[in-house]
């Protein structure tokens, strides 16, 4: 059966990609590896949009946001947490694993963070080192304005730390012009890698809370990585095979050009939203994001949707997470998912539903799509 990954991350992985981790395995303490990683670096700059540099380490996402919170801070330090969804709460969660005071500034999943009250919680707690957030929320298809809340931010001694793991490549983000100062990605998503590597990237500002950090560190220790970059090193034996397909996955962003990313992400879920909303369905962020797009289901088929569509007919949509479980679909449109994937993906989805019980005219939902695709 073929198979058609339409999940927020894991993405598919492009052939030209995927090759690259077949090659041969060599030694990582060479000048072989050591040009590898700088070409590397330098493109890293170019897709986070900043002159810092971009440090990569052998993780999950998850490894990156311990990082920005083990090496900005120390314990009773305090923090706010803007969350709107699962990942945005897992700052939160491994905040308070270090001692972290953690003050919410959270909202209802599927609404997205209000500037306005991320400069309310700096105004009643002048004292916090940071405000943590996520770009792009995964859980709920949420998308945050994070440069109006950089602006907000940059005029307080607190530092700006964004979680943009699925959002980074897929969705327009400034590092340094939305004066954001630290920000994590990872692998799996717009990258269009397997998963297993992580990014941060730090501004001066984020650095000298670092140097005050007192949290014990040894393999999270951001300040070792900053010692090995400039001889094109990790301090740490790196995964060789992801290193050289990210110099690839690397190679083929710059080629297309993120403004170009950017535009085709944004034409794919403007013609998703078209599709669910074909469907009947409604959509459940709300401000949607341009790398997946989520939509309320019937509490009693929502499950089944999904685990249908997989099972019989080899389209991979993602469920809800938490309390969301069996009340929303997550359709992805990033990495590289096509027009064609799109038109595949809800004819499946449309006949699952049909085949649930829910009264749809067929091919509503493609002509919705083909709407869309066609203006451009």
């Amino acid at each position: 059966m073929k198979r058609y990954l339409l999940t927020p991350g894991p993405v598919t992985i492009p052939p030209e990609i995927a090759l690259k981790e077949a090659l041969p395995i060599f030694h990582h303490r060479t000048d072989e590896f050591a040009m590898i990683y700088k070409n590397i670096a330098k493109g890293l700059k170019y897709v986070f949009q900043t002159e810092n540099e971009v440090y990569v380490l052998a993780a999950s996402g998850t490894g990156a946001m311990e990082m920005a919170v083990a090496n900005l801070l120390s314990m009773g330090d305090k923090i706010i947490v803007a969350s709107c969804g699962n990942f945005g709460d897992r700052w939160a969660e491994i905040a308070r694993g270090y001692g972290i005071e953690v003050i919410s500034a959270s909202v209802r999943w599927g609404k997205t963070i209000k500037p306005a009250e991320v400069e309310r919680a700096l105004k009643e707690n002048p004292d916090v080192k940071a405000v943590y957030t996520t770009f792009t929320e995964t859980s709920t298809g949420v998308a945050n304005d994070i440069k109006a809340i950089g602006g907000i931010v940059s005029k307080t001694n607190a530092v700006l730390v964004v979680d943009a793991i699925s959002g980074l490549v897929g969705q327009e983000f400034r590092t340094d012009e939305w004066k954001v100062d630290a920000v994590i990605s990872a692998s799996q998503k717009g990258f269009m890698l397997a998963p297993g590597l992580a990014f941060i990237t730090l501004n001066g500002k984020a650095w000298e809370l670092v140097d005050a950090s007192k949290i014990p560190k040894f393999y999270f220790d951001i300040k070792k990585y900053k010692k090995f970059y400039a001889a094109g090193e990790t301090p740490f034996t790196p995964p060789l095979t992801l290193i050289t397909a990210l110099q690839e996955s690397v190679r083929l962003i710059e080629e297309r050009g993120l403004k170009n990313i950017w535009n085709d992400c944004k034409l794919l879920a403007k013609a998703t939203r078209a599709a669910m909303k074909a469907l009947g369905l409604e959509l459940f962020s709300e401000v949607p994001c341009e790398i997946v797009t989520s939509a309320s289901v019937p509490v009693d088929i929502g499950v089944k949707i999904v685990k249908t569509l997989r099972e019989k007919y080899g389209v991979s949509i993602a469920g809800g997470q938490g309390d969301l479980k069996g009340r929303i679909i997550r359709f992805a449109h990033l990495g590289c998912i096509g027009k064609a994937d799109l038109l595949a993906g809800f004819t499946c989805l449309e006949m699952v539903l049909i085949e649930l019980g829910v009264k749809i005219k067929k091919g509503k939902a493609a002509a919705a799509v083909e709407e869309i695709l066609l203006r451009t």
